[in-house]
């Protein structure tokens, strides 16, 4: 087998293959024996048809298993004489089968990129400490207690702030009912009758619950407020909208005291220290999680920036249409209607775009560096994995790996185990700084 790889830019190369007549007569016999061996011809014993009859009854399918077996011993050959890592081997194409009876063909590889690994051990990250302060606890003490508050009617004064304010209203827009303009996905915030109100900044629509402090029950008053530019429905973006409402009640809230009572309905049979434990430890895992993020964010974001390397085209584009989809899906659950989805087309392909390129570098950097330290996901680990998807679907691990192999998703799960690992050992071997919540956001990005 002749075998000439003529590698290009852009992570591309051309396999050019010949197979000489000798080999494709064997590996041809030795097809066609196969079928022989197994085939139910009537009039023949198992084994025992002749050879012309196999190939008129299975010449196609011999000839197609012909091909994709010197295909796949062609890209092993490449594989091993060149070195190569390939992502994608393509199809035979431009298949000549000569009268001397050897085989040509030509196919295009898709390469993974050629990386020089920056130095990527002792990388130095900023993070806070994952402690718990007190203030924190307070904080989430109090949050709380704000659920479990009751809530007293008050018809002696007038609203203020952090009362619970009771409203009717409709909202219109240049005079028109809202839905007028937007149609009944707006319905939500075309009219309200006994909505609760919270009387804090921002609460429900930004600039809204402010202006109705100082209304007394049954007042009324025409609210006016300007949506901002990332308002879900884009027909309101930039727009005064009218909300005419009516005052019907006013409630305040009454917080519970901060003891052992207040502890018992949370947790029954718990004390309050019990649960500002607890608590506490709820907090520091949380913490320790979004300390984790910060951390691989600012490792990805040095690796990246330390090395430029080509991507293939082809994977580029299938990854952007991926992050498309996914973009048009998110505007799709906040309300975003086609057209709204349409009129967006240039601005969502960039930010696909983007996030693919991010994406593709950051694996293939993560690979890269995977190698070079030989981190693998063992059968056990990737089975282990398997078994607690199939858990959580709560169907058998057979059916599950079943399915997985059927949509070729096994590898996928290995490679994102594998990508898990690798940033989980830069982790650990990265240089941190600790330093307040308050310096890590006023730290600029490199």
């Amino acid at each position: 087998m002749n075998i000439v790889v003529e590698k290009q830019p852009k992570c591309i190369a051309i396999l050019n293959v010949e197979v000489p007549s000798a080999d494709v007569a064997a590996k041809r016999a030795s097809i066609a024996s196969t079928y022989a061996s197994q085939a139910k011809i009537a009039g023949f014993r198992p084994g025992k048809a002749p050879k012309n009859v196999i190939q008129k009854r299975f010449g196609k399918q011999i000839s197609e298993e012909l091909t994709e077996a010197l295909f796949g011993e062609a890209c092993d050959q490449a594989l091993e004489k060149e070195n190569l890592k390939v992502l994608d081997f393509g199809f035979p194409d431009n298949l000549n089968e000569r009268p001397d009876g050897s085989i040509a063909f030509v196919t295009k590889l898709i390469l993974a990129p050629e990386i020089t690994l920056p130095e990527y051990k002792g990388i130095e990250v900023k993070a806070p400490s994952a402690d718990v302060t007190d203030e924190e606890l307070s904080g989430q003490l109090e949050e709380l207690r704000e659920r479990l508050a009751d809530f007293q009617g008050i018809d002696s004064r007038a609203l203020q702030n952090d009362d619970i304010a009771i409203v009717d209203f409709t909202t219109t827009v240049d005079s028109q009912p809202l839905t007028e303009v937007i149609g009944e996905k707006g319905q939500y915030l075309a009219k309200r009758e006994n909505h609760w109100l919270p009387i804090k900044e921002g609460s429900f629509l930004p600039g809204y619950a402010e202006q109705l402090v100082g209304l007394n029950i049954g007042d009324k008053k025409e609210v006016t407020i300007t949506l901002d530019d990332e308002f879900p429905f884009e027909e309101l973006r930039g727009k005064e909208i009218t909300l005419h409402t009516t005052l019907t009640g006013i409630k305040a809230p009454k917080l519970p005291e901060l003891d052992d009572a207040f502890a018992e309905k949370l947790v029954p049979g718990k004390t309050l220290e019990e649960i500002k434990g607890m608590i506490r430890e709820n907090m520091g895992r949380e913490k320790s999680k979004q300390i984790g993020e910060f951390k691989v964010n600012q490792i990805v974001e040095h690796l990246n920036k330390a090395v430029n390397f080509e991507l293939p085209d082809e994977i580029v584009q299938r990854e952007t249409q991926n992050q498309a989809n996914q973009l048009v899906e998110e505007g799709s659950q906040k309300g975003a209607s086609d057209e709204d989805m349409l009129s967006q087309q240039e601005q969502i392909f960039t930010i696909a775009t983007q996030r693919a390129l991010t994406n593709l570098r950051t694996n293939f950097l993560l690979q890269e560096i995977a190698s070079a330290e030989k981190i693998t996901v063992s059968d056990a680990d990737l089975l282990t994995h398997i078994s607690q998807i199939a858990q959580s679907r709560k169907e058998p691990i057979k059916k599950v790996i079943k399915d997985l192999q059927k949509k070729r998703q096994i590898q996928s799960i290995r490679n994102s185990m594998l990508i898990g690992q690798t940033i989980d050992f830069l982790v650990e071997q990265a240089k941190v700084t600790e330093v307040s919540a308050a310096e890590l956001e006023a730290t600029p990005a490199e």
